[in-house]
């Protein structure tokens, strides 16, 4: 009963951090709103109150911050969410969901649509395309011989990942280096800088959908976490539920890459927070990593935005938590659970 109810406690408390950071988020920036002022414009949308504030204010709050702030939370509990189902499924601790090379190839998509001048939608969807496109190369190559499923799935995902970054080499060389080629490595490195409402109608869904289908599934994630003959003794379908999950996250990890660009470690680090947080049945941390991700992308989209002049690379700051992590990880899993 105790531990109960201190579970329950730090899912509280899991749940009310990102709420508490999307609402100073919105307060943060080159242009400061007070709290007061943010919250009323936001409740103007939703309930007839009378405005006291300027239009700068309400265009900034709603046109500017708030979308940002809804992708940055969704983005992060989606790949935070794919994490923890990767690491369910092939039994490693150490592996992310660009591990079957989908963000390579939503990355080179991308590249190709700034190379082809085309507009930010066209290269939305040829990242989207051709992330989706990666991971289907990928499972066909890891069929092409006999022999352990999971790990003739991780190296075909090596080798299709190396393959489209060897591609995105290619277009960078290519580029045109005063204009072309500054635009691709800046979104390569990620940043939310350019979003926009039509963002939210067009990738959010995808990843929402994709996080629900992880959430319903947690049970049976928890099974594949077993071995899979334990697994199959239980009467699950393993290779079918494996499937599903492959599909549904890679379609949440590349929509996210043609959200913001490419955004690494999250999907590594945060399913190890909420392992050290709340245990590790999926049962419960499915649900703590979609909140720690949201609040862990917004922390990060914030120091971006804020702690210099210039937008800082959102991988550039995920890189310099996520890299000492991973070390501290290796070293104390050698690369199996705890």
């Amino acid at each position: 009963m105790e531990k109960t109810r201190q579970r329950n406690n730090k899912m509280w408390i899991l749940i009310l951090l990102p709420i508490i950071l999307l609402i100073v988020s919105l307060c943060l920036g080159r242009y400061s709103v007070s709290p007061s002022v943010a919250f009323s414009i936001v409740l103007s949308r939703i309930f007839p109150i009378k405005a006291t504030w300027e239009s700068i204010q309400e265009l900034i709050i709603l046109k500017v911050r708030l979308p940002r702030i809804i992708i940055a939370s969704i983005v992060g509990a989606g790949l935070s969410v794919s994490g923890t189902a990767y690491q369910a499924i092939f039994g490693n601790p150490l592996v992310s969901p660009h591990v079957l090379g989908v963000s390579a190839g939503a990355g080179f998509g991308a590249a190709l649509g700034i190379l082809l001048s085309a507009n930010m939608f066209v290269v939305q969807m040829m990242a989207l395309a051709f992330g989706i496109l990666a991971v289907i190369i990928t499972y066909a190559i890891s069929k092409q011989k006999k022999g352990s499923a999971l790990f003739m799935l991780v190296l075909s995902g090596v080798i299709t990942g190396a393959f489209f970054t060897a591609l995105i080499s290619l277009i960078k060389y290519v580029a045109d280096p005063d204009d072309k080629l500054p635009e691709i490595v800046y979104w390569l490195m990620g940043s939310l800088n350019g979003v926009s409402t039509k963002d939210l109608i067009f990738g959010i869904p995808l990843i929402i959908i994709g996080i629900v289908i992880i959430v319903v599934l947690r049970w049976k994630i928890n099974i594949l976490s077993l071995s899979e003959e334990e697994a199959k003794s239980l009467g699950i379908d393993v290779n079918k539920y494996r499937l599903i999950i492959i599909i549904v996250t890679t379609i949440i990890t590349a929509t996210s890459v043609s959200l913001c660009g490419i955004v690494g470690w999250i999907g590594l680090i945060i399913p190890h927070v909420g392992r050290m947080i709340v245990g590790n049945d999926h049962k419960i941390l499915i649900p703590a990593t979609i909140f720690l991700g949201a609040f862990y992308m917004l922390l990060i989209d914030n120091v971006a935005r804020i702690a210099t002049a210039a937008e800082i690379p959102l991988s550039i700051l995920t890189a310099v938590i996520g890299a000492p992590f991973f070390a501290y990880l290796l070293r104390k899993t050698g690369g199996r659970w705890s």
